[in-house]
């Protein structure tokens, strides 16, 4: 009997450290001064370096309003879609907001914030001399893609381009402008953005209907999604919508508008 009182105390008192240490979480951010957060350094205008080699974006701008609501200064750590997750599982940043596809698999194994903050879908950017109409075209040609991005593997299965996988987009749009790839397999709002706003892209163009929308997450570890640090990122998220800050800072930062964050306002105002 006292070996059966012991082993529930013991799961009892391992219950409620858990719990403790799992609402901490929040406090420790504010203990230590400071939030890390995962940001994009090759996708302007969302998260990029200028000349200076200053961080800024809209997803920079996003970061900024996390820290100034908790009170805190704010850490940027540039990263990529091959290590974001990696590095919130280890403790390495406390957050990611970093142009992540919310998908059932990522959350799996991360927290990922609800509502979403944005959207996007799957194009390519590719020469206009290489004349592709539609996705078919892409079959058994040499695409550009990046390691990690959710869409790698539908792509390949529906279409069948041969993906030259790289760590990042100077090294994924290096290869197409020196013609290692017919085309670059990314997010159409990236592409945009692109062609709207970078002269060295003259000579290029989307060629096809964007497919597979997908919605964008913040994200925090797992085990925080359902405590007090996940129900306050939840918060803000909300706020940003309701509030219309996050039409302005895509605005600000000369991003063409999104009918999802208009959708979205509409829907929580």
């Amino acid at each position: 009997m006292r070996t059966y009182i012991k082993a529930a105390l013991t799961a009892v008192v391992a219950t409620l450290t858990s719990t403790a240490a799992m609402a901490d979480a929040l406090q420790d951010i504010k203990d230590a001064g400071k939030i890390v957060v995962g940001v994009k350094q090759d996708y302007k205008p969302w998260g990029y370096l200028t000349s200076d080699g200053e961080l800024q974006g809209l997803e920079i701008d996003l970061a900024k309003d996390v820290a100034e609501r908790l009170g805190v200064d704010v850490e940027l750590v540039p990263v990529v879609a091959s290590n974001r997750m990696e590095f919130l599982q280890q403790g390495r940043i406390n957050l990611i907001i970093a142009t992540m596809g919310d998908n059932e698999q990522r959350r799996q194994v991360i927290g990922m914030i609800e509502p979403n903050y944005y959207a996007g879908g799957t194009n390519v950017l590719a020469p206009k001399a290489a004349g592709l109409k539609n996705w078919d075209d892409l079959k058994g040609a040499d695409v550009c893609a990046l390691q990690g991005s959710y869409y790698n593997k539908r792509v390949t299965q529906l279409y069948g381009p041969n993906l030259v996988a790289f760590a990042g987009i100077p090294e994924a749009t290096a290869a197409l402008l020196n013609g290692s790839c017919i085309a670059f397999l990314y997010d159409n709002t990236w592409i945009e953005s692109q062609l709207a706003s970078d002269a060295q892209w003259a000579e290029f163009e989307m060629p096809f209907p964007t497919e597979d929308p997908q919605a964008w997450s913040i994200a925090v570890p797992l085990e925080e999604l359902d405590q007090p640090y996940g129900q306050l990122m939840s918060e803000i998220v909300t706020d940003w919508h309701k509030s219309g800050y996050l039409i302005e800072r895509n605005a600000a930062n000369g991003i063409a508008p999104s009918p999802f964050l208009q959708a979205e306002h509409d829907r929580l105002k």
